[in-house]
């Protein structure tokens, strides 16, 4: 793999500063969806455990949310000191492509292929 060009890396830059505006956005919009669903309610029993599920769906949503938040975070620190791009498991570059699709990747697809098969064990 090559190394990020200038021009490659400030887009890639400008892309990881929307996204964590956007990622941002995203968790503050959804904060009520998780607040507690009060047993005092008025609404029946059926309603509720639908309530209680969506509840628990949307907090996995932003507990992922927030992880890729703090991804794009670390990239964008990265960028800052000059180390954006490259696997933080094997150094080499990730890779233009790769972060096109995913910006805030931190590992090169070899790593991440690795680590994937380690933890579906």
């Amino acid at each position: 793999m090559e190394d990020l060009t200038e021009k490659q890396a400030a887009e890639l830059q400008a892309r990881l500063t929307v996204l964590r505006d956007e990622l941002t956005a995203l968790l503050a919009s959804t904060l009520e969806s998780t607040r507690p669903i009060s047993l005092d309610e008025p609404i029946g029993r059926l309603t509720r455990m639908d309530a209680m599920q969506q509840q628990s769906m949307s907090t996995a949503n932003r507990q992922q949310t927030d992880l890729r938040l703090r991804q794009v975070e670390q990239a964008l620190g990265l960028a800052r000191r000059g180390d954006y791009g490259l696997c933080r498991r094997c150094e080499d570059p990730i890779g233009y492509a790769r972060l096109s699709a995913r910006p805030e990747s931190p590992y090169c697809l070899t790593c991440q292929d690795e680590i994937d098969r380690k933890t579906q064990r």
